[in-house]
Parts: C-alpha cells; structure tokens; sequence
C-alpha cells in the first residue's frame, strides 16, 4: 500500500469537460497523475463510487465546501477519485456543483486503485472492484499525509481533516 513519504504512480486519469479550452477538448480528457500533480499541493480523496449514499451526501460536499479554505491553506487542487468512468464523474460534478472547486477524475479500470493498493472489493455487493475510501495530502507529486478509512466508515478522510493538515 502507498505510504507517507511515496511517490504517486504513473497512471492515467480520465476527466470529462463541459466546454473545450486550455488544451482540453469537450468530452474525456486523459490526465497524468505524475504531470499533474508535480510543483503543486493537492487534496486528494477517493470514494467508492459516485452518487452513492456517503459519497453524494458527505463526502463530495465537505470538500466542495471548504475548498475556499483548502486553498488558502496552500492547496493548489483538489481531486475526487472513483472507479466510475469519466461520463459517470462529469454527470456526477454537475450533479454537486464542483466546477472550479474540486476534479472529478475517474479511474476507470481501477489502475490507480490497484497502483496505490488501495483498492476495496465490492464483487459481492454487485459493484466490482472499487476504491477504498481514504485521503492523502500530496506534495509535487509525493504523499504527504494518507488518511485511509475502515470498512464503511467515514471519519478520518473528510474536508477538516484534510483541512487541519494542509495547515499543518
């Protein structure tokens, strides 16, 4: 399992993009993390899955809400992962209202999951493999923190964790 101190995998993101501009084109857009994330500060979080119950109700909205304050403590960008595609994440932006506050990146075929060992089997629950529920503070492009939540819990990933350490 990635660990405080790592650096992120290569992998490659998808972002879905409402209107075409700065280099991107209306649709998916293929991001690297290791390009993306290097010289800056980034709130990662990944959920289980988009538009379900924690995810939709708490999770997303926390950082939506403290995004203001996450980047005035430093925080360049903050990054929503989930193994959805990136058609599912853009309906799922629209549906939270994260333009300009948080990147809703998804990780289609769960590559980053896997990568970082990070993953949640949900094959019994009808949902396949999946991201666990966690958080990391990252560095030009290494770990800085890594909040990483039991199973169904929701108490160490949110925005004011994230928060209380990017003041750190």
């Amino acid at each position: 399992m990635i660990k405080v101190g790592d650096t992120l995998p290569a992998a490659t993101l998808m972002e879905y993009s409402e209107v075409e501009g700065n280099g991107c084109s209306l649709g998916p857009n293929a991001v690297d993390v290791q390009k993306a994330s290097a010289g800056k500060t980034i709130a990662v979080f990944a959920v289980p899955g988009a538009f379900t119950p924690t995810c939709s109700a708490k999770h997303v909205p926390g950082y939506v809400e403290k995004a203001a304050e996450l980047k005035a403590a430093g925080v360049d960008e903050i990054w929503c992962l989930s193994v959805n595609d990136a058609f599912v994440m853009g309906a799922w932006a629209r549906d939270q209202k994260t333009d300009g506050k948080v990147r809703m990146l998804a990780d289609g075929d769960a590559a980053f999951a896997k990568a970082t060992g990070l993953t949640l089997d949900l094959n019994g629950k009808g949902l396949g493999l999946r991201s666990n529920r966690y958080s990391m503070l990252v560095k030009d492009g290494k770990v800085a923190t890594l909040n990483v939540e039991g199973p169904g819990k929701f108490e160490v990933s949110d925005a004011d964790t994230m928060l209380s350490q990017a003041k750190a």
